[in-house]
């Protein structure tokens, strides 16, 4: 396996530009590479084409060609074909429900298996994961599974926060994460904030982006710190 893997929390940091932060960690990812196929199926209140020209121009200095995968009529030659693939963040549920309907999963994962560059932010993260049950989104749709492309075999938690306002009486991010804890007290949950993402190097992964994340595991929370080796966690 030499998997090649950048899974961004998100795809802004406070009111940064879209994408503006991960530019370098994306141009870094990519090397030579100056064309990806972007997946934009997470997108639900904003179009494709919209999606896809949103990326495009966040990436134009960069020099990157941008293509929609929604404009092949062959999306699984598409896939097999791509240098990179991209996929965004909106709703993890719709997202992972038009994978399952277009037949993406075993070519994601054989091309990825291979060593092409995969990005992914947000939703796009989440689907790289094991599972979605660890999801911030609400289920608006029901896909086939709740069974993720499995690229790294641990939950994701992109946009992590244990912020609660002032008054607000629903549960925290961290009594969500806690709640799955206890029914999967074996499974790790790697939690991510904004402005970090998860850089997979064949059997190394790291924490990159200079903040710290966290780690769940039977009801623990530990801190990931900023550019850990945490390799161990995708090598058991």
């Amino acid at each position: 396996m030499s998997k090649n893997l950048l899974l961004l929390s998100s795809s802004r940091v406070g009111n940064t530009k879209y994408l503006q932060h991960a530019k370098e960690m994306i141009n870094n990812h990519l090397g030579e590479i100056r064309e990806l196929v972007f997946i934009p199926f997470a997108g639900v209140t904003v179009d494709y084409d919209k999606y896809t020209e949103m990326v495009q121009s966040a990436l134009a200095e960069l020099n990157i060609k941008v293509v929609g995968l929604h404009t092949f009529e062959d999306q699984v030659s598409a896939i097999n074909n791509a240098e990179a693939v991209a996929i965004g963040g909106g709703n993890t549920f719709h997202l992972l429900h038009q994978l399952y309907e277009n037949d993406l999963f075993e070519p994601i994962r054989r091309r990825t298996s291979e060593g092409m560059p995969y990005i992914g932010w947000s939703a796009g993260s989440n689907v790289a994961g094991s599972t979605i049950r660890t999801t911030n989104d609400m289920p608006i749709i029901q896909p086939k599974s709740f069974d993720a492309l499995g690229l790294i075999p641990v939950q994701l938690n992109p946009h992590y926060t244990d912020y609660n306002p002032p008054g607000h009486n629903g549960e925290t991010r961290e009594q969500r994460l806690a709640e799955f804890m206890v029914l999967n007290p074996t499974t790790y949950i790697a939690a991510i904030v904004e402005g970090t993402a998860l850089k997979v190097e064949g059997n190394k992964m790291t924490l990159i982006g200079g903040e710290q994340g966290y780690l769940f595991l039977n009801g623990q929370k530990d801190i990931i710190e900023a550019g850990a080796d945490i390799s161990f966690l995708i090598n058991d």
